[in-house]
């Protein structure tokens, strides 16, 4: 049911609610009334003045009933308007999406904490880098699905596939280190990820794994979750993050020792095997160069998709009925006080 229908503005989800209507009138017809039983008689000596005090009041009476009614019939029609769930429809949306499904798996270990990376000249750790870049990355995937994976000795779904990028960048964002254990489990992330793809269409599943080191911890091997990966047509584009060098200050003074254990040969052996490629970041700006790269890698196609957003409107009637009852109750409890009977 539409009302202005050729807006299409408010429609009611519940529509067939407005047959209960009439359930008042056949209440009040078809159910007999409560019999009043009689009261006992009493003798007072101002029978006359009270006599003509009720005669008042009984003029005034038809008034006040036909006022109440008039307000709980309006209350009764504001309750069935809400119950009939209105809605107001805004205006058509269009949203180009690429149909990619997209897994991001971020390396939250105890190694993301040294600081070799350079943001604006400033000296920040492995994940900040990260974080900084990869929600710019996420921000721009407009019509993708992303999920999130965080891992270290764990791996945890913290993100299903989802177009809700904003909620994605906010859990990224919240990360800390060592939320998930101070190892590396490679292979678990991969077979997570994994899990949540392979329902995804075949051509656009896709996995980016930032990692600063070696597979530490786990129950699958990182290159058996590589061929799982590839027998689930997963594409991998592995990232090895983290400088090859950095400058510690020792009491002997500035040493320059090596940056991580990162294990670049198992990193380029996922990619290879299920398609994908391997990059290495060193610095903020080849983070950056490495996902204008993966846009190109991953084109976007041109669909479509278009809704209206909805916007539930019962509880306007519902507050004003629920005010007229209120209204109906004092008015009630009013002349009642004043002795009079409705």
């Amino acid at each position: 049911m539409t009302w202005f229908s050729s807006l299409n503005v408010i429609q009611f989800a519940s529509a067939w609610v407005f047959y209960l209507l009439p359930l008042p009138l056949l209440v009040r017809f078809l159910i007999p009334a409560a019999p009043i039983k009689g009261q006992a008689a009493l003798r007072v000596p101002f029978f006359k003045n009270l006599q003509t005090e009720l005669q008042t009041r009984k003029r005034n009476k038809p008034f006040l009933r036909w006022l109440l009614s008039l307000l709980a019939l309006i209350a009764w029609f504001l309750l069935v308007t809400a119950a009939a769930r209105p809605q107001f429809f805004g205006e058509t949306i269009r949203q180009t999406i690429s149909g990619r499904s997209m897994m991001m798996a971020v390396d939250i270990s105890g190694s993301m904490q040294i600081n070799d990376m350079l943001i604006s000249g400033r000296t920040v750790t492995r994940l900040t880098a990260v974080k900084a870049v990869a929600q710019d990355f996420i921000q721009k995937r407009e019509g993708d699905r992303i999920g999130l994976i965080l891992f270290g000795t764990q791996a945890y779904l913290q993100a299903p596939l989802t177009f809700d990028r904003k909620t994605v960048n906010i859990l990224l964002g919240e990360a800390e280190l060592g939320l998930a254990g101070r190892e590396t489990a490679m292979g678990d992330a991969i077979g997570l990820a994994v899990k949540r793809l392979r329902k995804e269409p075949e051509k656009n599943r896709v996995l980016i794994l930032l990692t600063d080191g070696a597979n530490t911890a786990g129950n699958v091997e990182p290159l058996k979750a590589a061929d799982l990966a590839a027998q689930e047509k997963v594409k991998i584009y592995t990232i090895g993050v983290g400088a090859d060098e950095r400058i510690v200050q020792t009491p002997f003074g500035a040493r320059r020792v090596r940056g991580n254990d990162l294990d670049e040969p198992t990193l380029k052996a996922i990619a290879e095997k299920t398609k994908g490629r391997y990059f290495r970041a060193r610095d903020v700006e080849g983070l950056l160069k490495i996902y204008a790269v993966l846009d190109e890698i991953e084109p976007i196609s041109k669909d479509e998709m278009s809704y209206r957003p909805v916007r539930e409107l019962y509880y306007y009637p519902l507050a004003i009925a629920l005010l007229l009852s209120a209204i109906i109750a004092l008015l009630s409890s009013i002349f009642q006080a004043k002795g009079g009977r409705l």
